[in-house]
């Protein structure tokens, strides 16, 4: 039925009956229900409650964006945007829960117990000459607060805030397939630039010049290859050939916000896809060390691939995933080859594991602003591999109130099937954590020691101190596959990081 109405629509000319090539301009294709046939069971009743109150009070409204190209697609969406012709103001008297949030684009959230309907009102499609530009300086502390639409010396739209008419909101969104609206009172889609063809054909296309909407912001660049790889569409030859020579204006993006970017597209559930699409439009240089450096490593390309797709298969399911555990994933061979070098120059492995842990994120600030909540999750995460790779005495009975021992462990499991680590230290681990307490009396009875996964710590000879001196200071330069359990006393092992360990757990327990 869909094939038949757009052969109906289409003329010999191939401009299409009711649509933007032979209605007027800002005209729109309504397609009725019984040809895009969106199911209703998808919908969001939150999102429907907000159109209908809007549209009650006067104003047009519309399920915007996404949401409209998931339900053609048959995809029940993850969240629902609105379009409006009300003021954010306007918006937020109508309803109990709403606030206005945002400097860049203003928008409403409209609170419905867990659910946020995030509502915006109609821009106007502004042009770049007719913008109040600010050069390449700095803004300072509130200065755009007062402005509506500003630009910065590339193009980057700073300030997008100056209401227009529904047309002039669909030419300034992104890709055509991200520009329709959806009436739920009417059932029917308005479309603006044909994107209900580029979803039949399935192709991304640019709204617009391409490369002068990649100026005006940069994250389209990866947004394109987030949808490309999640919906399975190809990207318009026009679209994709500006991205290699726009690629460094990513630099400009705050943080932040590419950090938030970063982590849509790596919990799309098509991580993998997303990132072999990054590497194929010249994108990855910069974003993410593993993207540079680890994928080209043998040992770190099967590693990282591994955790992609362990993270793809858990979303899919419906599993919940932890980000900062993937980002453990993505930066731990850039970890594991500082700390090796900083023990190779003589450094104790907790130390060096600290060092190379502060290196590695201390690079990572100035391209994404990890959030400080995952940024701990990660160094737990790291510091485990070197108490699960001690499986003799009390550790590992200790390890079982250790509330991130099961991120632990499956990291420990990634790095097993990885080959990085020997088999037998995860299904020791697998064997410990399933069984009763006999069967841990006779793991642990086994006396297996170090699985030696972890880097081996350079042997240094000490002098012992004068009688009288701090006991244990011997103990301290065994490497990280040691059990000498007879030191005694307490060392101090990185004044950095103000940590105390006991000499006679050589480190692993000050991970």
């Amino acid at each position: 039925m869909i094939r038949k109405f757009i052969k109906k629509l289409l003329g010999k000319d191939g401009q299409t009956e009711g649509s933007a090539g032979s209605l007027p301009p800002g005209t729109p294709v309504v397609i009725p229900v019984s040809v895009h046939g969106i199911d209703p069971t998808l919908q969001s009743k939150n999102a429907v409650r907000v159109t209908d109150t809007l549209q009650q009070a006067g104003f047009k409204a519309f399920v915007v964006g996404g949401a409209v190209r998931d339900l053609l697609l048959g995809i029940a969406p993850k969240d629902f945007d609105v379009a409006t012709s009300a003021t954010p103001e306007q918006v937020q008297r109508l309803f109990r829960r709403a606030r206005i949030i945002g400097r860049r684009f203003q928008i409403v959230h409209v609170q419905f117990g867990q659910e946020i309907i995030e509502t915006s009102t109609f821009r106007a499609l502004v042009e770049a000459v007719d913008s109040e530009q600010i050069g390449a300086r700095r803004p300072k502390k509130g200065e755009l607060d007062r402005k509506t639409h500003v630009t910065d010396e590339s193009g980057r739209v700073l300030r997008d805030n100056v209401w227009g008419e529904q047309d002039e909101d669909a030419a300034r969104r992104d890709f055509t397939v991200n520009a329709m609206y959806y009436d739920p009172a009417t059932q029917t889609v308005h479309d603006y630039h044909r994107g209900f063809e580029d979803i039949q054909k399935r192709v991304l296309r640019m709204i617009g010049d391409p490369a002068t909407r990649y100026r005006e912001d940069p994250v389209r660049m990866l947004r394109v290859v987030r949808f490309a790889a999640k919906l399975g569409f190809k990207i318009d030859a026009a679209t994709a050939e500006p991205i290699p020579q726009l690629a460094p204006l990513i630099d400009n993006v705050p943080a932040a916000r590419l950090f938030d970017e970063m982590l849509k597209l790596l919990l799309s559930g098509h991580a993998w896809a997303c990132v072999q699409q990054l590497r194929s439009q010249g994108l990855h240089h910069g974003l993410l060390p593993l993207l540079d450096v680890v994928l080209e490593q043998p040992l770190g390309e099967k590693f990282v691939t591994l955790a992609l797709a362990n993270t793809d298969a858990r979303i899919r399911a419906g599993k919940p995933v932890s980000p900062g555990f993937l980002f453990a994933a993505l930066l731990w061979h850039l970890v594991l080859e500082k700390w090796q070098a900083y023990q190779s120059a003589g450094e104790y492995p907790i130390p060096a594991l600290h060092l190379a842990m502060d290196d590695v994120l201390d690079a990572q600030t100035g391209k994404l602003a990890i959030q400080r909540r995952f940024v701990a999750d990660m160094k737990e995460i790291w510091g485990l591999q070197v108490r699960l790779d001690k499986r003799v005495g009390r550790t590992p009975l200790r390890l079982l109130e250790h509330p991130r021992l099961r991120a632990g462990y499956d990291f420990l499991l990634l790095r097993c099937e990885s080959g990085e680590v020997p088999a037998e230290a995860g299904q020791w681990w697998t064997d410990f954590l399933e069984g009763d307490s006999v069967k841990r009396d006779e793991l642990l009875s086994q006396g297996s020691g170090s699985s030696g996964s972890t880097p081996a710590a350079k042997r240094r000879r000490r002098r012992r101190k004068p009688s009288g001196g701090r006991g244990g200071e011997g103990g301290e330069g065994g490497g990280s596959g040691s059990s000498s359990e007879g030191g005694g006393g307490e060392n101090a092992t990185s004044e950095n990081h103000g940590k105390r360990v006991s000499s006679r757990q050589h480190g692993s327990e000050g991970a």
